[in-house]
């Protein structure tokens, strides 16, 4: 019918060609036109947007495929059947499919996260199976890809069927490292050990936050703000330590400490519970805690149980409280014990005849003992006594004065005076760490 209605206005195949060409230029721009000037301005007006996602997606795709259409109605209608004809028309309609193919993919995620994030989503579509579905769907959509341009370009599929086996096994050798990874995502995603927003821990000591659970890698923002992509295989295969799991995203953080023996235990705790009154993330309920966990080596070991409201702030209240533990014990006059050795002699008069000679060198049977000068006459020396002997100088040894023991009332209260904010500084009002928004 096209080219009947083009041989009515002449029969000329180039000026035919040329027709057909503006004519799809002409349809493109007023199909653009009519998704920016009316489409865009009706779905910003709309509660939701998915509908301004599904319009962004599609106008491009159309917009380009209308020329596809024109490129290839001209191509045929000035060399029709010829081989640059089929292969212009299977490059375009390639382009085509892989246009339509990823605009269609970002639609489903759309689609899929809109409808997991739902309040009150229920059944198997929720927020911690979407990264299952989402991978499904872009498997299937990439798969119907492929075997739409191998028809396209005319391929028979017979063939590549009954070698599917053996061209499986290849692949299967080629890429075992990333159907790994393709697995063990699956199965995290099934399992659901974490999911997104999490803040999981591995056995290295790595934290962060999970922000992505792909096909090959999951995506983890460390608490320094760096992103990090670990393949699913290797956190399949370790310990992953869900710190946001159970009732509540609440954690229980634990501060060690000792103190030295003879402290007054009840004085101790009273001090510690002192320091994280009113502190920044630090949860009220449940009340801190202090655990007496046995004797150590140099003192006592107390622990300090607090909660925190996210395990994001660990490292921030672990300094914070660790300045101020440190600060109520000293201001309470409480020893924080180290690691001291006492040495014993075990033949001690040896040791003090040997500190004797050295003090007297001038022995008178000594072979080498220099001439001794005359002593002077002592007023008080008689004649037939014996000579004076130098005495060794004695070693003062200075104990320091215990200090007075304190009422737990007491110590509780001079560790709240030294943990009162300072007015010329506070580093804990200033920001740790800046957010980086969502990971692009």
């Amino acid at each position: 019918m096209l080219v009947e209605r083009l041989n009515a206005v002449t029969t000329d195949p180039k000026l035919q060609a040329m027709i057909v060409l503006l004519a799809s230029f002409v349809v493109a721009f007023a199909t653009e036109v009519v998704f920016r000037g009316v489409l865009l301005i009706f779905v910003q007006n709309t509660k939701t947007h998915l509908d301004d996602i599904l319009v962004a997606n599609v106008r491009r795709p159309l917009f380009l495929s209308v020329l596809f259409l024109g490129f290839s109605l001209a191509a045929s209608l000035v060399e029709p059947h010829t081989w640059f004809v089929f292969a212009l028309n299977g490059a375009l309609i390639c382009l085509a499919i892989l246009l339509w193919t990823g605009a269609l993919i970002r639609i489903s995620s759309a689609v899929l996260r809109h409808m997991g994030e739902r309040h009150g989503a229920i059944g198997v579509l929720q927020p911690r199976t979407l990264p299952l579905f989402d991978m499904l769907v872009k498997i299937f959509l990439a798969g119907a890809a492929i075997y739409m341009m191998m028809v396209v370009w005319g391929l028979d599929l017979t063939g590549w069927l009954a070698s599917a086996g053996i061209v499986g096994i290849a692949v299967g050798f080629a890429a075992k490292d990333s159907l790994a990874n393709l697995f063990a995502g699956i199965f995290i995603i099934a399992d659901a050990p974490y999911k997104l927003g999490d803040f999981i821990m591995f056995e290295d000591g790595l934290r962060g936050r999970v922000t992505e659970i792909g096909l090959r890698a999951t995506r983890i923002l460390t608490t320094d703000d760096i992103e990090i992509n670990i393949p699913n295989q290797l956190i399949g295969n370790s310990r992953v330590v869900n710190e946001s799991a159970g009732r509540h995203e609440k954690e229980r953080i634990r501060l060690d400490v000792s103190v030295a023996y003879g402290v007054d235990i009840d004085v101790a705790r009273k001090v510690l519970l002192e320091c994280p009154k009113a502190q920044p993330s630090v949860c009220e309920e449940p009340r801190p805690h202090v655990q007496f966990r046995g004797f150590g080596q140099s003192g006592l070991d107390l622990t300090l149980c607090v909660w925190i409201v996210n395990p994001r702030f660990k490292e921030d209240v672990t300094d914070n409280l660790n300045s101020r533990i440190y600060k109520a014990l000293t201001a309470a006059n409480i020893e924080i014990p180290y690691s001291k050795h006492d040495v014993y002699i075990k033949d001690l008069t040896a040791v003090q005849a040997l500190l004797a000679t050295s003090h007297h060198p001038h022995h008178p049977h000594h072979p080498h003992h220099p001439h001794h000068p005359h002593h002077p006459h002592h007023p008080n020396h008689d004649a037939g006594a014996s000579p004076p002997v130098d005495t060794v100088d004695a070693i003062t040894v200075t104990t320091a004065s215990t200090p007075t023991p304190l009422s737990p009332q007491a110590a509780a209260a001079q560790a709240a005076h030294a943990l009162s904010p300072s007015p010329a500084l506070n580093l804990l009002n200033t920001p740790r760490r800046y957010n980086s928004g969502a990971p692009g």
